[in-house]
């Protein structure tokens, strides 16, 4: 029969277990539920979603509990970077990468959305030396004389005053989903003529490479270095082979079309690289001297 000394320790032991197992089922009950969060989904699961993937530099929209295209691609990207199957769904796997590789602050982020703050600085930084974007500043893009930049700005902000209101529980709860597969800013020509330089300098590369020239279009956009129009970009004196070969009035394919669809959308495989170059092919020696990103399919991809 067991002493009062052996006793003491099975109870000490035992109490020690159930500490351990409650503090583990907390941990995991707080991130995310274990719903398959998808596009068009909104709420709670949403918001973590966007701070997670926010905190990792994925995402710099607002969060707003809505998933619409940028979340989308964004964690797409996640996704690939981190070697997770690639579709768009934030499902057990993801979800576990995501709590494993960020931080959420729950009370904080839900304290801005309450107060209407639109803020796409929430990260790896003390939350007091954080600063929310300047309102009423436009963005690079908008700067650039896009069509239709005043107008996506004030549905954003009638989106963020119906998500503002509606609070349930202390749970933020977005009444409508607003989400549109082309967004505004780019004309119908401007899409026609990426497809062109898509088609015409990656169409023999892999959809996400195509996808990735896209990217480098939209990103030298958005860098004072380059011209402020797609037209401008594209034809820059010596920026596309496609260009001084001809090939940029080859008529594109429904997947070129299609890839630049994707990168509009915030889809971004490059790591938002501003040139790439084929190593196989490459004569000029100073795209040699550019900080290399990545690769992908035969390009690499420069800062």
């Amino acid at each position: 029969m067991l002493n009062s000394k052996w006793l003491k320790v099975i109870g000490i032991l035992f109490f020690c277990t159930i500490l351990l197992s409650s503090g583990i089922h907390i941990r995991e009950t707080n991130a995310f539920s274990n719903q398959v969060i998808q596009h068009g989904a909104v709420g709670d699961d949403v918001i973590e979603l966007q701070s997670r993937l926010q905190y990792l530099g994925f995402y710099n929209g607002n969060i707003d509990g809505v998933f619409g295209w940028r979340t989308y691609w964004a964690l797409r990207n996640f996704q690939y970077e981190f070697g997770l199957k690639i579709d768009g769904l934030a499902g057990p796997k993801t979800k576990e990468k995501l709590v494993k590789a960020s931080k959420y602050n729950e009370q904080y982020v839900k304290e801005n959305i309450n107060k209407g703050n639109k803020f796409t600085h929430y990260g790896g930084t003390d939350l007091s030396k954080q600063s929310k974007p300047n309102k009423g500043q436009p963005s690079k893009k908008q700067g650039k004389g896009q069509a239709g930049s005043s107008q996506q700005q004030q549905q954003q902000q009638q989106q963020q005053q119906t998500n503002r209101g509606n609070t349930e529980q202390g749970q933020t709860v977005p009444q409508k989903v607003t989400a549109t597969h082309v967004p505004n800013g780019f004309s119908q020509n401007d899409i026609n003529l990426m497809a062109n330089a898509v088609y015409g300098e990656a169409r023999g590369e892999p959809y996400i490479g195509q996808v990735a020239v896209a990217a480098v279009i939209l990103n030298r956009l958005e860098n004072s270095a380059f011209p402020n129009t797609v037209a401008g970009v594209i034809f820059e004196p010596g920026a596309f082979t496609a260009v001084a070969d001809g090939q940029i009035y080859l008529t594109p394919n429904e997947q070129a079309k299609k890839a630049v669809l994707d990168a509009i959308n915030g889809w971004d495989p490059t790591g938002e690289a501003i040139y790439y170059f084929n190593p196989d092919t490459a004569t000029n020696a100073w795209i040699w001297s550019r900080p290399q990103i990545k690769k992908i399919g035969k390009h690499i991809f420069c800062k």
